[in-house]
């Protein structure tokens, strides 16, 4: 069964792996190009491979589907995985938009709240995760039914639009997400929910194929169809899982990142400011991202004082890797 499981986990990189190639030739062929802002010469970026991403973990999980359904003769886990695959493909649909028509053009602000919402319809309808959860001070705590109706659908929004702020460096995206649904998988093994570790594995797995091109210097881009669907994904293992608070508390850096935007209004912007020897400088006066707080403590440190694209991903990527451990001392 192991064995079978990890072809399964290999096909979803595959399938990945193999569709980006293609993808690039026709994204830049057809002018799906976006400008890579931290570049002296702003190079032309084939964007949208999160569609790639997407295809090879949907691939996977439908394989999945079917080795419960005809070697393992087992129907019980159906339900719970169509209801995440369609969290996956509706909070993707934001993405693809925001992808195709700009996301400074394509939705507002509120029509893409609303479609996120509209994604946790299918945990709701099936009353996805236990309603009582430890809550500091109060102990054990049944919300009922404010749990799917309240409780899901704002798990989902909140999963999904941070994981899409903290964003716009070569591999950031795909790397934060390896890390964190890789803690998500260990932690719902450890926890009696095998099957949910798999589902992460197919996403990391069709991830890391993505990170090969998306690493610095970037051959493709994410687009929000990656960061929507993965955001989405974190917080469904989150919810069926019931590991909702350790979870909650692997995201602090995004919670921080929403901290930061906020104090910009929403309108600040992660880039940094490129010098002509390739280093970047904050933009702002202010800190309003994780980003450039990264820049303004790497600069600090650093004998030469330069900071360059890839290490601030470096510094992110070992800040939520520390956010990680102190979690799992703390919870498990």
């Amino acid at each position: 069964m192991n064995l079978i499981l990890l072809i399964t986990i290999f096909t979803s990189f595959f399938c990945t792996f193999l569709i980006l190639p293609k993808w690039i030739k026709k994204a830049q062929s057809n002018g799906f190009i976006g400008l890579d802002m931290h570049k002296v010469k702003k190079e032309k970026v084939a964007e949208g491979g999160g569609v790639a991403v997407l295809f090879g973990v949907s691939f996977g999980i439908l394989l999945y589907i079917s080795l419960n359904t005809f070697i393992f003769k087992s129907l019980e886990l159906s339900t719970y995985i169509f209801a995440l695959l369609c969290v996956l493909f509706i909070s993707s649909f934001v993405g693809i938009i925001d992808d195709i028509l700009g996301w400074k053009k394509g939705l507002n602000k509120n029509m893409r709240i609303l479609i996120v919402l509209f994604s946790a319809i299918p945990l709701m309808v099936i009353n996805a995760g236990e309603s009582t959860m430890l809550v500091p001070f109060f102990g054990a705590v049944n919300f009922g039914m404010f749990y799917p109706l309240l409780i899901i659908p704002l798990g989902i929004l909140g999963a999904t639009l941070s994981f899409n702020c903290l964003a716009g460096y070569n591999g950031l995206e795909a790397s934060q997400g390896i890390i964190i649904l890789t803690a998500l998988a260990y932690t719902t093994y450890i926890t009696g929910n095998s099957w949910l570790s798999v589902i992460a594995l197919y996403m990391i797995a069709s991830l890391i194929a993505f990170y090969i091109f998306n690493k610095y210097p970037a051959k493709i881009f994410p687009g929000n169809i990656l960061t929507y669907s993965v955001g989405a994904l974190i917080a469904v293992i989150a919810i069926l899982g019931n590991i909702e608070k350790i979870a909650v508390f692997f995201f602090i850096p995004y919670i921080l990142e929403m901290i930061l935007k906020l104090r910009g209004k929403l309108k600040k912007e992660s880039f940094a400011k490129v010098n002509p020897d390739g280093s970047l400088e904050i933009p702002y006066e202010k800190i309003y991202g994780l980003e450039h707080l990264a820049i303004k403590i790497l600069k600090k440190i650093k004998p030469s004082k330069k900071v360059y694209e890839k290490e601030v991903v470096w510094f992110i990527n070992g800040f939520q890797i520390l956010i990680i451990i102190l979690g799992f001392l703390l919870f498990l």
